[in-house]
């Protein structure tokens, strides 16, 4: 047989066949040079939630860690999040999916792991608020100004596999109207009234559940999947479009009352590309802004530990003599100025601080990534190609792991 084989190819080259080669992936680039040690700044700001880790790793009797990332486009896309999200669980654990918006929020949502469709329900975004400022009443972290849905009008979320342990399904919202909350074979009737967050907890796994209103009017803020078992769920609450004043201006009653139901290990922030293409940027009101939302985040959620993702490298099209291969791109100027203030103001408060621009490869990267072979990022040199953000998103989870195992290490030595 062996001998067969070996006259079939010889047969197969013989007569010009193209030999078969398996796939594989092309190289990608090494880590860039980074400010931080192995890529992250302050990892002592951290220990909360890896200890929250250690006791999900050890098993039962613990709740899922929850990591909530609030972010511009690069957080709603969740390529990236998405990336981190499999990554963590696969090895401390499958917690749930965590926060979704109550709808489909624009054209093109995709999350990952989960499949959403509407029918007669709305979902308005709240606009982006600009230098404007002002509060956005009844808005909360997802960005979603109002569900109003008629009777009848359905909300479906589809898992793209079974859950490994009972749902539990979070909801805050508001009434006078019902919902009616059906997970394949159970049902519930769910009353927001004056403002409240609710849990449903299911008796077995899951894979749809599907809201409908069974009459008035109902403005739901909010959905939450997540697990009765130990692990990790990954909340990706992004907008495109967003800054930080995006966040400043959600409402204080319904964000309070948000962290209050999620209890999250870990907030995560990741604005600042929209900033640095703001020529007119204040870098001192970004600053002053920066530390007044970390101020607020830790006073509603003061068990949480807190981390920014600084600035990535973006390029801006129509410049002279641009950094780029054909000379037209460079990064805006005040992408620099939003990420010096992210790293100051993370070592000032006690923050951690990730260095994606070093990590990605530091200035004009974005071009060296979107002309490769296999491009990492796309054509507007801003976002991420799925492969990028399947690299990138690795990364994070490669610095944030070695901060991690040094954790460990540290408390294994002090035992």
């Amino acid at each position: 047989m062996k001998r067969l084989a070996g006259v079939l190819v010889a047969a197969a080259l013989a007569s010009g066949a193209a030999a078969q080669v398996p796939y594989g992936p092309a190289d990608i680039p090494a880590p860039g040079l980074s400010v931080c040690p192995d890529g992250l700044c302050h990892p002592e700001a951290l220990n909360g939630v890896f200890e929250a880790l250690s006791e999900a790793q050890a098993g039962p009797g613990h709740a899922p860690v929850h990591i909530l990332q609030i972010g511009d486009s690069h957080t709603a896309g969740d390529r990236i999040t998405g990336k981190l999200r499999a990554a963590l669980q696969g090895r401390f654990g499958d917690g749930g999916r965590g926060v979704l918006p109550p709808g489909i929020p624009y054209a093109g949502y995709s999350p990952t792991g989960v499949e959403v469709t509407t029918e007669g329900w709305i979902a308005t975004l709240a606009p982006l608020v600009g230098n404007t400022g002002y509060v956005r009443a009844g808005v909360g972290l997802t960005g979603v100004q109002a569900i109003t849905v008629q009777p009848g009008g359905s909300l479906t979320v589809r898992s793209d596999r079974p859950s490994p342990a009972p749902l539990r399904i979070g909801l805050c919202g508001e009434g006078p109207g019902r919902l009616q909350v059906t997970a394949d074979g159970e049902i519930w009737t769910v009353d927001l009234v004056d403002g409240a967050c609710t849990t449903l907890i299911a008796k077995s796994d899951h894979r749809q559940m599907v809201l409908e209103a069974m009459d008035g009017v109902v403005s739901l803020d909010d959905l939450r999947l997540t697990l009765s078992r130990p692990g990790v769920e990954l909340s990706n609450l992004g907008v495109v479009g967003a800054t930080l004043r995006d966040l400043a201006s959600r409402d204080q009653a319904v964000v309070a009352r948000e962290l209050a139901a999620w209890q999250p290990a870990l907030i995560v922030l990741a604005f600042g590309t929209n900033e640095g293409f703001d020529d007119r940027l204040d870098p001192k009101d970004y600053e002053a802004l920066l530390r007044g939302q970390i101020t607020r985040l830790r006073r509603l959620a003061p068990e949480a530990s807190l981390m920014i993702l600084g600035a990535p490298d973006a390029l801006r099209n129509g410049v002279i003599n641009g950094c780029s291969a054909d000379g037209g791109r460079s990064p805006p100027p005040s992408l620099a100025l939003v990420r010096d203030v992210q790293h100051r103001v993370s070592a000032d408060m006690g923050v951690a601080f990730w260095d994606w621009h070093g990590r990605m490869g530091g200035d004009c990267s974005a071009d060296r990534l979107a002309t490769r072979g296999e491009p990492l990022m796309l054509r507007d040199r801003v976002h991420f190609s799925s492969a990028g953000a399947d690299w990138i998103g690795g990364m994070l989870h490669a610095d944030l792991m070695t901060a991690y195992e040094a954790w460990a290490a540290r408390r294994r030595g002090g035992e």
